[in-house]
């Protein structure tokens, strides 16, 4: 019978990613990393490879590692995911390092987070940032949900969720800062017919022929939602910083700018009322 270390061999040539391999087997195990660092000789019993198998089989028809597991890590949290919500993707973790640059540590100040899905960048900010609060809009009651969940997972009591299409839950509110990771792909992009897009709610991902319909929506309403000097930040695609920037001016803020990734592409574009 096969051990770990065989196992894991043949299951990420079927993959072609080790990565994915080893961490839909720690799941099947509810075992960190390390383990597979003094278990390599191990013998799995058949029930555990069983299920196992079946991972990868699902994994191999393309769907997503965090939506197997339920599971993916953002910032410094673990979150549960599902397919009713995008899936944290790293690069988006820049607009949570701008955002906290506007958020003073034990400043009362108010935050709101656009289309959250699950939660991701709501929670980083009001878990670093113990005195702001956070409001969280989702269109998507299912979302809501998981990102309520994730709030109470890592008892984080300083976000209120709301039900609603993007600014729409807000009337009468204002904030310090308003940041949104929105659907910014072209509805036609054939790449939302691959790979992990498959799997990932449409309506989280595109946004209308140029993918910047809702961009223009939030660009021009969050005006009337920020105190004066207030800031608003959102991540859009690598070849949109010119057309967002253009949006900002446009609409009549100030010290628009756009900041890059690590692989330096566009990626964060903001501006100050």
């Amino acid at each position: 019978m096969p051990d770990v270390r065989s196992m894991l061999v043949a299951a990420a040539q079927r993959l072609g990613e080790r990565v994915d391999a080893e961490l839909l087997l720690l799941h099947v195990l509810k075992q960190p990393r390390s383990w597979l660092f003094t278990h390599a000789d191990d013998v799995l019993d058949m029930d555990v490879r069983t299920v196992y198998m079946k991972l990868l089989d699902r994994r191999a028809a393309g769907e997503p590692v965090a939506y197997i597991t339920g599971q993916r890590g953002f910032w410094s949290l673990d979150l549960e995911v599902t397919p009713a919500t995008l899936i944290p993707r790293p690069e988006t973790e820049l607009l949570v390092e701008l955002a906290l640059q506007h958020v003073a540590l034990d400043t009362a100040c108010r935050v709101a987070d656009l289309g959250t899905g699950s939660g991701a960048i709501a929670l980083a900010i009001a878990h670093e940032r113990p005195s702001a609060q956070v409001v969280a809009t989702d269109a998507s009651a299912d979302a809501l949900a998981v990102a309520q969940r994730n709030a109470q997972r890592h008892a984080i009591g300083n976000v209120t969720f709301l039900y609603g299409d993007w600014l729409m839950p807000l009337a009468g509110q204002h904030f310090d800062l308003i940041v949104s990771n929105p659907p910014y792909i072209e509805a036609t992009d054939p790449h939302l017919a691959q790979g992990d897009l498959r799997f990932e709610p449409a309506s989280a991902l595109a946004s209308g022929a140029d993918g910047l319909d809702d961009i223009r929506r939030i660009v021009h309403d969050a005006r009337v939602h920020l105190h004066p000097g207030g800031w608003l930040l959102f991540e859009h695609g690598w070849n949109q910083g010119n057309a967002s920037r253009a949006l900002l001016h446009e609409a009549g803020y100030v010290e628009v700018f756009t900041a890059q990734d690590l692989e330096q592409r566009d990626r964060i574009s903001g501006g100050r009322r």
